[in-house]
């Protein structure tokens, strides 16, 4: 029990396994180039343990207030740092979801150290990093193989838009929304589209990629 009250022993404990999880966290994060990365995460992670060690000593050291309200305004405050992370690109992708639920997921992880609920905040810190790094290979290999993909696809004058969705009929893909996008080039002759097809059955998507780059007229297309 002597590591659950709040002692000097405690303290320093808990703040070196926040900042163990953090890193563990982060690193994963930083290997692949992300907004937040080690340090962000670190830092995320310890804070979140200071302020509920600190909302622990005031309720036990005053013997007033309630014990979890700092804690309370973390989960809402990790927001707005989380939705620093977030930005949609010109061809409308949003990007930094993962990051931002990665910050909310080790600000909890930090809150129960604070408090000194190690056993969750371990084993809570761990299943993040699976998630993290793990289940994003299955995600990315789910993605690869689904019915419908969204592609950016830049035509030239050799091909007009409506010969190309006739050969994209032919390859048995359904049309569901097709815009035009804002870079297109009347200088380089290309017009840029982004469109939302839908397959009856799964493929690879590297392979429906390579069957459009065929096609003559198409000077880029990729996955969105």
């Amino acid at each position: 029990m002597e590591y659950r009250e709040l002692t000097y022993l405690a303290i320093a404990c808990r703040i070196g396994v926040a900042v163990l999880l953090g890193g563990i966290i982060g690193l994963e994060r930083g290997l692949k180039n992300r907004p937040a990365g080690l340090r962000t995460y670190m830092l995320v992670c310890v804070g979140s343990a200071l302020i509920m060690m600190t909302n622990q000593y005031v309720y036990q050291a005053f013997n007033t207030g309630d014990p979890v309200r700092m804690g309370a305004q973390v989960v809402s405050g990790i927001g707005f740092l989380g939705a620093g992370t977030i930005v949609v690109t010109r061809r409308n992708q949003i990007k930094g979801l993962t990051t931002a639920a990665g910050l909310w997921a080790s600000a909890a992880a930090g809150l129960a150290v604070g408090v000194g609920l190690y056993e969750a905040a371990i084993l809570g810190g761990l299943v993040i990093f699976l998630v993290l790094s793990i289940i994003h290979r299955f995600d990315s290999r789910m993605r690869q193989t689904s019915k419908v993909v969204e592609i950016y696809v830049e035509l030239t004058k050799a091909i007009t838009l409506g010969d190309f969705m006739r050969k994209i009929r032919d390859m048995d893909m359904e049309i569901e929304n097709v815009r035009t996008e804002s870079e297109s080039s009347s200088d380089s002759g290309t017009h840029a589209y982004i469109m939302a097809l839908k397959s009856k059955q799964k493929r690879n998507h590297e392979i429906f990629f390579q069957s459009i780059r065929e096609i003559e007229g198409v000077a880029y297309v990729e996955g969105l």
